[in-house]
C-alpha cells in the first residue's frame, strides 16, 4: 500500500511542479517533495520485484504497510513545508 500511496503523492507534486513551471514561478520546493516520494516509490517497486521473485504479492496490502504509507506521506509533506518555508524567508537559496 505504500507503494501506491508513495506514487499517487509523486503524481501529485510532479503535476504541481509542472503547473509552477508553466506558471513561471518558484517550485523548487515542489520539485524536492516530487523528488523524495518518486525515490520511494522506485525503493518499493523494487523491492516488490523482489518479494514476486521469492513468491511473495507484489503489493502489500496490509495494516502495517498502510501506516508505514502515511508515516512516508507526513513525512514527505512536512520536508515539503520546511523546505517551502526556508525558501521564503530566505535562508534558503
Amino acid at each position: 500500500m505504500c507503494l501506491i500511496m508513495t506514487m499517487i503523492a509523486a503524481a501529485v507534486f510532479g503535476s504541481l511542479f509542472l503547473i509552477q513551471k508553466k506558471k513561471g514561478g518558484d517550485a523548487k520546493a515542489l520539485f524536492l517533495a516530487a523528488a523524495m516520494f518518486l525515490a520511494a516509490a522506485l525503493m518499493w517497486c523494487v523491492d516488490g520485484i523482489f518479494c514476486v521473485l521469492e513468491s511473495e504479492p507484489f503489493f502489500d496490502i496490509s495494516v502495517e504497510d498502510t501506516i508505514l504509507g502515511a508515516i512516508i506521506l507526513v513525512s514527505g509533506t512536512a520536508v515539503f513545508a520546511a523546505y517551502s518555508l526556508l525558501r521564503k524567508f530566505k535562508v534558503v537559496k
